[in-house]
């Protein structure tokens, strides 16, 4: 059968794309790998699917860790507020969160996709269930794309497949490979928003501790700090994940980094000094891992004492000076060496794909292949924890989508 458009990838960038071409009147081919629609906006959030973050678009920018100029123009044709508006518009009411962390009211990722699959409904966009496998051209220019249902006609293909990470919900990298085939040069890919692994067994002793408000930076070889972050660390029995993890991830290149903690940042070292006297002075006959219950959780008390090789049983009226302000310091800086990423399996996002500078980045089509157009995470673009990401896919599609023309 022949289409004005091919989308392949059934994901958000997929969808979206689908819906703005469809909007324009043209006969659009969603092609999907899976059984189902939207695998991986099912996960996203921890289910919840934060959508977009409620900002300027300008703003998104400077969230965004890997080429952000390139996504000028598409932040500018579809920036946060055109997303809610979409959405709201469509029978989704959304609210927002802090740190401007834009959620269904639902708080169901469910209610997102099926916002998505109305739409395209409406809009009669065909959904053929199918693994598309090459992109066929003639003269330079797309003709159809081959898949596992047989061969499907257009002038114009959006790719939209997505990168590597979370395999098992469809992105196994089909859509580097049909790049690669066309002559585009691929970045190699690896995890961004990727939890991290860290040396020895402080953080293991510690699993399942989740911290809230604490300030975290992320330090390299040289001790140079690359990126500092506010919020929540959880630690695992691997290392540290949460968001500020996930975030410093994104700044990781090779080896040597360390991640230091300031569990206190509302303290600063002579407030904190004056507050653990007060425990002291509280539990003064009590042993040490008793006197820091109201300064410490639980299962960090036995970690931080041995770091200071501070007997759990020592009474605190025998704590010294020195061992109260290395505790102060350890508070304010309480480091963990990163040994490396979790394999990009696990990530969140993709670092790394379709090379920007081989795409139109106001129309988001291919500079090598006429008809061919890229959109959501198979660009090398990725960005911080926030809903960034998500705002990346809805706005290379909808640029994707207004920039396709007719089929002849």
């Amino acid at each position: 059968m022949s289409y004005d458009v091919i989308v392949i990838g059934g994901g958000p960038a997929g969808m979206f794309s689908a819906i703005t071409a469809a909007e324009q009147g043209l006969r659009v081919l969603l092609l999907e790998a899976n059984d189902r629609l939207g695998k991986k906006l099912l996960i996203t959030g921890k289910g919840r699917c934060n959508v977009t973050n409620d900002c300027a678009a300008q703003e998104i920018l400077q969230n965004v860790t890997r080429n952000g100029r390139f996504l000028y123009s598409a932040m500018e044709n579809c920036p946060p507020s055109s997303v809610m508006a979409f959405f709201e518009g469509h029978g989704c009411p959304l609210k927002t969160e802090r740190g401007n962390r834009v959620f269904p009211e639902s708080d169901k990722s469910a209610s997102i996709l099926e916002c998505l699959r109305n739409v395209m409904h409406r809009l009669n966009v065909k959904v053929q269930t199918a693994r598309a496998q090459e992109i066929l051209t003639e003269n330079g220019n797309v003709t159809s794309v081959k898949t596992t249902a047989g061969i499907f006609s257009a002038s114009a293909v959006v790719l939209a497949t997505g990168g590597v990470s979370y395999p098992t919900t469809g992105s196994t990298g089909d859509g580097y490979a049909m790049a690669k085939a066309l002559g585009h040069t691929v970045i190699a890919p690896e995890g961004s928003l990727v939890p991290l692994e860290t040396a020895g067994n402080i953080c293991q002793r510690m699993q399942g501790l989740s911290l809230r408000n604490v300030a975290v930076k992320l330090l390299d070889a040289k001790g140079k700090t690359l990126y500092k972050d506010f919020g929540e660390l959880l630690f695992t029995h691997f290392g540290v994940s949460g968001p500020t993890a996930l975030s410093a991830s994104a700044h990781m290149k090779g080896e040597g980094y360390r991640l230091v903690i300031d569990l206190k940042p509302a303290l600063d070292e002579n407030k904190l000094n004056d507050r653990i006297l007060r425990d002291l002075e509280v539990y003064k006959n009590r042993a040490m891992e008793n006197a820091l219950t109201d300064l410490l959780p639980r299962s960090m008390i036995p970690v931080v004492l041995d770091i200071l090789s501070v007997p759990a049983c020592l009474e605190a009226n025998s704590f010294t000076k020195q061992q109260r302000r290395a505790l102060v310091e350890l508070l304010k800086g309480f480091s963990v060496e990163i040994v490396g990423k979790r394999p990009v399996a696990e990530a969140i996002i993709t670092s790394g794909g379709i090379k920007v500078s081989e795409i139109n980045p106001k129309t988001m089509e291919s500079k090598l292949i006429p008809g061919l157009y890229f959109a959501g995470e198979i660009i090398d673009c990725d960005a911080y924890t926030g809903g960034f990401n998500l705002q990346i896919a809805w706005a290379t599609a909808y640029t994707a989508g207004i920039s396709l023309k007719n089929g002849d």
